[in-house]
């Protein structure tokens, strides 16, 4: 008797998770992935600063003023990187450094983001003199030149590390308003928002419940970017005298310090540099990883 032959049976593999699916999109792009390695190694150094400084931030020597780099004729493994002008080391303030300036990033993106938010969704939701009010605010903002608006605010508060934070999160607050309230508007005429308000739903539910959830992936982008321009204009308000002061070793506050001494010992002010440069580079990076990610339309 002949036996039929049965075909095998085909599996159907499933369609990889959400979180599977947003990572096969980030590393795709291998300059995001290198610029969140930065990131997580920046956040690491400042979370272990205590443990990986070798000196006292603060910590004077009389006897190491301006001494070089290990590497160089008259430099010390004492001070791998060098000192500065009154015998600190530099390597110990540039960690410590990062922990300061990578709190005034998150701090300010935070105080900018939750703000942006409110306005963009009052402004999305209310229309009407409401929403002009707000976006005309925020156009003024706009037109004026960041950093001189941060230099305005932190004159009219007084020089300080929170002052800075304040002028910085008014400066980039904007941005903030104007994604969400794009997003709120795209979303407010689909489907799902009106079968909820039809259901009962009342505003602020709306807002928080049904419409912001949908609004994330642009604000997650621009938070993301948002850190490096923070990062960097908290630097130029310490360069300038406003931001955080002496003896902080906020990165923009050690170039002030250096200024004088660019020609005579080129380490104090290569060494702040280069970390504000790799840290606002690694969160652009990330940031334009984060985009292609979350954006459908810019997925490879």
């Amino acid at each position: 008797m002949a036996q039929t032959a049965t075909a095998p049976t085909v599996v159907a593999a499933s369609p990889p998770g959400p979180l599977r699916e947003f990572w096969i999109s980030f590393s795709a792009n291998k300059g995001a992935v290198m610029g969140l390695l930065v990131v997580v190694g920046l956040l690491l150094v400042a979370l272990f600063a205590p443990w990986l400084a070798p000196h006292v931030p603060d910590q004077t020597n009389s006897a190491a003023f301006l001494r070089p780099p290990s590497w160089q004729a008259g430099g010390s493994s004492q001070f791998l990187l060098g000192t500065d002008a009154i015998g600190r080391d530099i390597l110990s303030r540039l960690i410590y450094g990062a922990r300061l300036s990578l709190s005034i990033g998150v701090a300010v993106v935070l105080i900018s983001l939750a703000a942006g938010i409110a306005l963009g969704l009052i402004a999305g939701f209310a229309r009407g003199i409401v929403e002009i009010t707000i976006m005309r605010l925020m156009d003024i903002i706009l037109t004026l030149p960041s950093l001189l608006l941060a230099i305005v605010i932190v004159a009219i508060l007084g020089p300080g590390l929170m002052n800075a934070m304040l002028a910085v999160a008014v400066v980039v607050l904007p941005h903030y308003v104007r994604i969400t309230r794009a997003a709120v508007i795209a979303e407010v005429s689909k489907d799902y928002v009106t079968a909820a308000r039809i259901s009962g739903a009342g505003t602020l539910r709306l807002m928080f419940s049904e419409v912001l959830p949908n609004c994330a992936a642009p604000l997650i982008v621009q938070a993301s970017l948002g850190v490096s321009t923070a990062i960097l204009d908290a630097a130029a308000l310490g360069f300038l005298g406003l931001g955080a002061q002496p003896p902080s070793p906020e990165w923009g506050t050690m170039l002030a310090d250096a200024r004088e001494f660019v020609l005579r010992a080129w380490w104090v002010v290569t060494f702040p540099g280069l970390a504000i440069l790799v840290a606002v580079l690694a969160f652009n990076l990330m940031g334009d990883g984060l985009r292609d990610a979350l954006d459908p339309k810019l997925k490879r």
